[in-house]
């Protein structure tokens, strides 16, 4: 079979032999670059950059499933998010993808069961493994199809984990691209940029900060339940709340105060939160 390799087709049924592909082919570059996707959680990070993508051109907002136990309150909050009008007039329709990792994760694993690590644990203790690489690729051959030329995701500064690296970014773009013969630039925008310093952002753009969700164990709102999937999301059901002491709860909430912003956020535990922004303590 020298000169040749095997594909099976399903529309005959037979067997054929294409030439073999040449060894450094030309990567064909993406028919609309100034279009982006962004990787959007519901939460204060991927909520800002959404808004802010937006006012650059058009932007894919995309959410990926993976099983994990707050999902379903990450996608009540996205939907109010995007319902508002108030993340930009160029983001489409939400794009929903998922790739269940209820496979590799052990069904006692803290994400799974819904028991996140403390409000005081270090962010080391709420690594994922494999997280941004499930998302990236699953995402990226939906830029490919779409022929998205930049896939943008929230990372912060002082993000601790391996797959959150310049040199991940470049390795995963690269692999991509490779592989899926369309040109894709993976880009973190805010990989220098503090918390803080992304709600003052969204604060200044008008962003409702107020409904996006920050929170490993979110709890239903009194009198409510969290919503499966496929029943109402709409942005006037009451919305989940923060349980106050996981540590993105604590992430979340010291964001605001070092901002000055006041933070409105709903927290069912209180015993952690220190104030709601300028001025005298409302709890003291």
């Amino acid at each position: 079979m020298n000169g040749f390799v095997l594909s099976y087709s399903s529309s005959n049924h037979q067997i054929k032999k294409l030439p073999n592909p040449p060894t450094n082919p030309q990567i064909p570059k993406s028919s609309n670059p100034q279009i982006s996707a962004v990787l959007l959680s519901g939460g204060l990070d991927s909520a800002v950059l959404l808004a802010e993508e937006a006012a650059r051109g058009e932007v894919h907002p995309i959410y990926v499933s993976a099983g994990l136990a707050w999902e379903q309150a990450e996608r009540d909050a996205i939907a109010r998010l995007l319902a508002s009008g108030r993340v930009g007039q160029r983001v489409q329709p939400l794009v929903s993808l998922s790739l269940d990792m209820r496979e590799v994760y052990t069904a006692a694993h803290w994400s799974i069961q819904g028991r996140p690590p403390a409000y005081h644990t270090p962010d080391e203790d709420v690594y994922l493994p494999g997280r941004n690489i499930i998302l990236l690729a699953k995402a990226g051959v939906y830029c490919a199809a779409a022929r998205v030329g930049r896939l943008v995701l929230g990372t912060l500064a002082h993000n601790p984990f391996p797959d959150a690296t310049p040199e991940f970014r470049s390795a995963m773009a690269h692999a991509l691209s490779l592989g899926l013969a369309h040109t894709l630039r993976l880009e973190a925008p805010y990989a220098d940029v503090s918390k803080a310093e992304v709600v003052r952002r969204g604060a200044s753009l008008g962003v409702p900060l107020e409904l996006t969700l920050s929170c490993m164990n979110p709890l239903a709102a009194p009198g409510t339940g969290l919503r499966e999937p496929g029943e109402d999301l709409s942005p006037t059901a009451l919305q989940a709340r923060h349980c106050g002491a996981c540590s993105k709860c604590r992430e979340r909430h010291d964001a605001f105060l070092e901002a000055g912003i006041t933070d409105t956020t709903d927290y069912a535990d209180t015993a952690n939160i220190r104030g709601r922004g300028p001025g005298p303590d409302p709890l003291s």
